[in-house]
């Protein structure tokens, strides 16, 4: 059974969609321009620099829930969440 685990760790969530061949993206046509999400694509569209994705999940209030153990020992799944309370 896979375990889960939400963060705002800039090093943290860099390096795990790093090592899953990813990075970091705008969301097309969102109402809000700060909206990011992860791009695992092999031909990246909409690609903006870890500053920006970082700014942009502070600003909308974002952390980084993923997967951190698979059956399989690669844990692949991960999405932007709600913060659910002000980190400080």
């Amino acid at each position: 059974m896979g375990r889960f685990s939400t963060t705002t760790d800039y090093n943290k969530i860099r390096h795990w969609i790093e090592q899953r061949g990813g990075h970091p993206a705008r969301v097309e046509n969102a109402k809000d321009s700060e909206t990011v999400r992860v791009d695992f694509s092999s031909e990246p569209q909409d690609e903006i620099s870890w500053d920006e994705f970082f700014r942009g999940l502070d600003d909308s209030r974002l952390a980084f829930l993923h997967r951190t153990k698979a059956e399989d020992d690669v844990a692949r799944f991960g999405k932007m969440v709600r913060r659910k309370r002000r980190h400080h």
